[in-house]
């Protein structure tokens, strides 16, 4: 079975004190008219849509956690793939979920960031949420997933953007785990099992998103 935590930070990173964890817990008339002037009327739009799934799924106690993933899954996967090179003018940057729904645009990180975010403030457990880093076997290259473990010990459930399936991490043979982190925690992939390195706040793409986050949901 994939093991899927985390693998290879800077140990210098790993002393940085971790952050509070950012949060959307609906969002204001006023931010979304900030989406409409900066973005226009469809991204406004866009992130109304998601607001309501999110409200939807707050509300509705009884749904559970797999009719969430699905939710929060095939709605990130209808943005369009797009490199941050190319979408932001900059490598490696971390998009928000409403810089990636305003823009309509983003990449495997902002795509598992969104889902992120959509599972944890429609009422599933942050603790069961692990952003995860992984190399892609059959791409060669670094790739971000989102996982769900419905227990600590558990085998997660994986959310992509590349197999669009929710599967089991051992049906992920084509995925090699490297780092997992969420709001909180930074863990490093080991053969077995999973080791706490630090907190989340030590990766400083999470830190930008979070300062981002609170100031676009004022």
């Amino acid at each position: 079975m994939a093991v899927f935590y985390r693998c290879g930070v800077m140990i210098g990173l790993l002393l940085v004190a971790g952050m509070a964890q950012a949060q959307y817990r609906g969002i204001s008339e006023s931010a979304l008219d900030r989406v409409a002037v900066n973005y226009g009327l469809p991204a406004r739009e866009r992130v109304s849509e998601w607001q309501d799934l999110l409200e939807a799924s707050q509300a509705s106690v009884a749904e559970g956690d797999q009719q969430r993933m699905s939710e929060a899954n095939d709605f990130f996967n209808l943005v369009r793939w797009v490199t941050d090179l190319e979408h932001w003018g900059r490598e490696d940057y971390w998009a928000t979920p409403i810089e990636t729904l305003a823009t309509h645009g983003g990449d495997c990180e902002d795509f598992s960031i969104g889902k992120y975010f959509t599972l944890k403030d429609g009422g599933v457990l942050a603790d069961k949420l692990r952003i995860t880093y992984v190399k892609s076997l059959e791409y060669n290259q670094a790739h971000m997933v989102l996982a769900y473990y419905s227990s600590p010990d558990a085998e997660p459930l994986i959310l992509d953007n590349i197999n669009k399936t929710i599967l089991p991490a051992s049906q992920r043979t084509d995925l090699l785990p490297v780092y997992s982190f969420n709001g909180d925690s930074l863990w490093l992939a080991k053969s077995r099992g999973r080791k706490l390195a630090g907190k989340s706040g030590a990766l400083p793409q999470w830190r930008g998103l979070t300062e981002r986050i609170e100031e676009e949901t004022r």
